[in-house]
Order: structure tokens, then sequence, then C-alpha cells
């Protein structure tokens, strides 16, 4: 990290409070934004730099960090290369595998590193009763994460049914929250109309999860904030960017879920790339990305203001947006595509303790005339809910390659258990298998694959790690281990994307057809999220909110 006492910055001003742009020199001391001197460019000899862009930091306003496999620290070495100063943080991951210890964890980690992790108190610990998490939390853990100043907000309310019918423990966490004067966020998907009425008003105040304009709008009437979504399954971008035409003051951009490698590729900045492209004024962009979300969520990060903290982007200009440098509290620490930020040493948490298990407790005996099947969509955390004649051998119902119809199992990673199955379409593998103890929310470990044996064998890599994301295509067995919690890794961020990046490429060789296949897989046993899931307890139906049978007559 490149750290100066007292420097300058001299350029074309971005300043997004006054919506204008000027040139001048930023002046920097101990951190802190001392003076901003418009310069005159007909005086001449100023020596402004009128090839780049001085701006405050970016923000994403909603992610896991957990999902990028990366602990904080190293997450921030690789977010910062692409102008990201600050991120609104849900660690419910982490929280339902070592509960409110892991959210400490998220917290000292990224206390160690020049950026500015904001953290929120995380809501649904376990998500839904109809899963095997590893820790619960009732009022006295809920009163304690939203009395800690490091904590921001009361992180999604998940359990939108459970809010709009004024469920007492969901309206007791609401209340909570609004003792210590902290927003709470919203995860409410396809919901609109009346009982988008009803979420709002229970003291919702943003949803990530709108997936159609007619949705957004129904939310952004009701007094609600969106957060445009582009991560690495869940894409929303295309379909809500328009509200930037009437409601830029009430749109807020997010990716949700990063895998690493696409990290490595880009963040924030690609959405802010690809709205001023589509036409929107860069000016009400930069709006959206950077003071919406330190508006909303009260951050302590500068917005290009004397007095302010120095975090600050220089960019080449406001089309291409390559970003030059970024700085945190006036600390240099990405310059031209390298970070600065240092890995630091850490530990390995975890709440793991799953047995290895046989092909044989993957059999399913044949009991009706079809079969309830899961239909993965590309880009989306919604799934359908199929009805598909099967593939019996030997009395056991099988993936049928043919007709993409896989396999797919959760099997409790807290204790041993026997695995909960189920079948997918969409994945297309045409061989071998996948598995993630990467699985939302709960996490225990999901898998699909085209036989049996193959599941076995990547489900059994994981446990032999305690936690990662495994591929088997015949002899070819490749893992990435995750020992932080069996979600991130310790490693340096670089080579964790590249480890991830071998896996993703040869499961699309393997046939899949999904942009981000680990990514999709980690959310088939996310039962919030209509329409059929499964979870550790068996096949979810996410519009009853109940369990149904695998078979149907």
């Amino acid at each position: 990290m490149k750290s100066k006492n007292k420097f300058t910055l001299s350029g074309n001003i971005v300043d997004i409070r006054a919506n204008s742009i000027y040139q001048g020199t930023v002046y920097v001391e101990n951190g802190t934004i001392t003076n901003i001197v418009k310069e005159d460019p007909l005086a001449g000899g100023t020596g402004v730099k009128e090839d780049q862009y001085i701006l405050p930091g970016l923000i994403d306003s909603h992610i896991h960090i957990e999902s990028s496999m990366l602990i904080p620290s190293e997450f921030a070495k690789l977010a910062v290369v692409h102008g990201t100063v600050a991120t609104v943080s849900d660690p419910h991951e982490i929280a339902n595998v070592l509960g409110i210890d892991g959210i400490k964890y998220m917290i000292a980690n990224g206390s160690k590193v020049p950026f500015k992790f904001y953290f929120g108190a995380s809501a649904c610990v376990p998500a839904t009763p109809f899963e095997t998490s590893g820790f619960q939390f009732h009022e006295k853990e809920m009163e304690e994460l939203l009395g800690m100043k490091e904590i921001k907000y009361l992180s999604e309310m998940m359990n939108f049914p459970g809010v709009i019918n004024r469920d007492p423990w969901e309206m007791k966490k609401i209340g909570i929250a609004k003792k210590y004067n902290k927003p709470v966020d919203g995860h409410a998907p396809g919901v609109s109309g009346v009982d988008a009425k009803k979420y709002a008003e229970a003291g919702i105040t943003t949803d990530h999860e709108c997936f159609t304009m007619h949705e957004a709008l129904d939310k952004i009437a009701y007094g609600m904030k969106i957060q445009i979504r582009e991560g690495s399954a869940a894409q929303n971008f295309d379909s809500l960017i328009d509200l930037m035409k009437d409601h830029s003051d009430k749109v807020l951009f997010c990716s949700d879920d990063k895998h690493p490698n696409d990290l490595v590729k880009g963040h924030i900045n690609q959405l802010i790339i690809r709205a001023i492209k589509k036409g929107y004024e860069p000016l009400k962009v930069l709006r959206s990305a950077i003071l919406n979300p330190i508006e909303h969520y009260g951050l302590d990060v500068g917005t290009l203001q004397v007095n302010d903290p120095a975090d600050m982007i220089v960019v080449n200009n406001l089309e291409d947006f390559t970003i030059l440098q970024t700085y945190v509290n006036g600390i240099m620490v990405a310059e031209n595509g390298k970070s600065y930020i240092n890995s630091v040493p850490e530990d390995h948490p975890n709440n793991f303790h799953a047995t290895i298990i046989s092909a044989d407790k993957l059999r399913v005996s044949p009991k009706g005339d079809k079969l309830k099947v899961i239909e993965a969509y590309d880009g989306q955390l919604i799934t359908g809910f199929l009805s598909e004649a099967y593939k019996v051998e030997n009395d056991n119902v099988v993936s049928d390659v043919e007709s993409d119809i896989l396999k797919i199992v959760v099997l409790n990673r807290y204790e041993k258990a026997e695995p909960a199955i189920g079948f997918i379409k969409n994945f297309n593998l045409k061989n071998g298998a996948i598995a993630s103890s990467v699985a939302h929310d709960s996490h225990n470990i999901v898998a699909v694959g085209t036989s049996d044996k193959a599941i076995t064998e990547a489900i059994n890599l994981i446990i032999k790690e305690g936690g990662g994301i495994s591929l088997v295509n015949g002899t070819d067995k490749k893992t990435l281990p995750l020992p932080v919690a069996g979600l991130m890794s310790t490693c340096d961020g670089y080579r964790v994307a590249g480890s991830y990046q071998i896996l993703d490429d040869e499961v699309h060789k393997m046939g899949s057809k999904l942009r981000a296949p680990y990514m999709t897989l980690s959310f088939m046993a996310l039962l919030v999220i209509p329409e059929l899931k499964l979870s550790d307890k068996g096949l979810f139906d996410g519009i009853k909110f109940s369990f149904t049978e695998l078979f149907s007559s």
C-alpha cells in the first residue's frame, strides 16, 4: 500500500453533490481532504491533468462477501482495482454456519486492510425452519448485533410472507432495528401490489430481488429503494436499468453474490459503464452508485468534499471509465490494475461434521407416474416446477442425461444424516458431477451429476476438505478447499480466482450451458426463493412454503 501524509491530485473534479464537473486540485493530509481548489482552464500553467477525472470511490450496496469465496481482506484486494472502496455486506452466510462469532470474524478481518466494510445484522439465521443450519438467532442475539456500532443495518428480511402477515418474531426484529435507528433491508422476489405495500409499511426500505419493472415500480411507489443487482448468477441490470429515467434517486447498484473469477474482471464499475453507454447521464449514474448508498445507510465514505475522508478514484474519462488509481482514507490501494493490499494471516474457523457417504444412499425407488423436477433458470434465483417422466435402472430412479433430468442431492454438513434427493433440469451435464458446500442459506452440501457414483465422489471430496467446491469427471477429480466455514479460502484472492476459473471451465466442457454453474447450484437449496427447491430435509414448494413429495400421480 502506498501511503502519504500529504499529497495533491489534479484533474477534472466530479462533484456529485453539486452535480458539476470542473478542473481543480484536491489537497489531502492525513487521510482527509483539506481543500479543493477550482482552477481556471483559461489561465494556463495550472498543471491540471485534463485527461483524468477524480471522483468518489464506488460502493456495492448489497453483497455477501462469502460468495466470493474470499475472506474480506482478500475480497478488498480484488475489489479496489475496480474502484470499489466500500461494501454494504450481509454476513448472512457465515452467520448461518458460525453465528455471531462468524460475523465478528468478518468484521475483524475486514478491519485489517484499508477498505470500508459495513456489515449488517443477519435477519434470518436460520432462513427457514425447513433446513438445518449451524445457528439460530433469538432476541438476545439481535439485540447484541444491532447494538454494535460496527453493525449498520438489519440485513435482508427473507421471510417476506412472515413480514407481510406480521409474524411476531419478524416484527420484533424490525422493531429492534428501529430502536437503534438502523435501516431494514428487504428480500421479496416477485412481490407487488397490496403485498408490496404491506411489506414496505412494516419498515422495509430496500429490495434487491426485483426482476421486473412492474414489481420495482410498485415497491418504489410504496417508499422502497431498488438495488439493481448484477451478480455471477442473478443478473437484473437489463430488466431494471430504465428505472434511471425517472427514479434515479431510488436506485442503488449491487452485486449480491460475486464469484472470484468474476470479481477479477470487474465490479460496480461495470454497471456504471453499461448505464452510461445506454445513454444515462454520468452524474446521475454516479449518484446512484455512490451517494445513494452513503445517504441511505449513513456510511462514513467520502464524497469528494472538504473535510471528507479521501476515498477517491481516478479514471481516464466517464465513458471508458478505466480505473487509474483508487484511494481509501488517503491511502493508494490500487493503481493501473495492480492492487496494493497485502494478504493477512488468518485462522480457519469452521463447523463441518458431515461423514463420508456411499452411492447406495442415493437410491430412489419409483413411486408415481411423474417426477417433480426443479427447473433452473440461467441468471435467476427463481426456479420452475416441472412434471416429467423418469428413468429407472435396477429399481433406482437415475439421472437421465438425454432428457437433461439430473439427480440433485443436499447433505447435512452439521451432523451425520441421510441425504435429501431431488431432480433438476438445465444443468446439461453429459458426464460427471459437481458439488459445493456453498449452498444458500444454510450451506449444507449440494451436488448434481449424471450418476450416483459421480455425485457421491464429488460430495466426499468436499467432506474430506471440510468444505469447498469439487468436480468429478471420470478419473479427473478437482477440489477448491474452502476451510473458513466451508465458504471461504484464506489464500491469495487471485490464486483462488484462478483455481475457481479452472473448475468453472471444466464444468462447461462437461456440457453445462449455465453462465455460472456453481453459483446456480448454490441457490438450488435457497428455499425462500420460489418455486421448487431442495433442502437437506427434502423437496420444498416455495409457493406453498411447505415440503412436497418427489413423485406425483
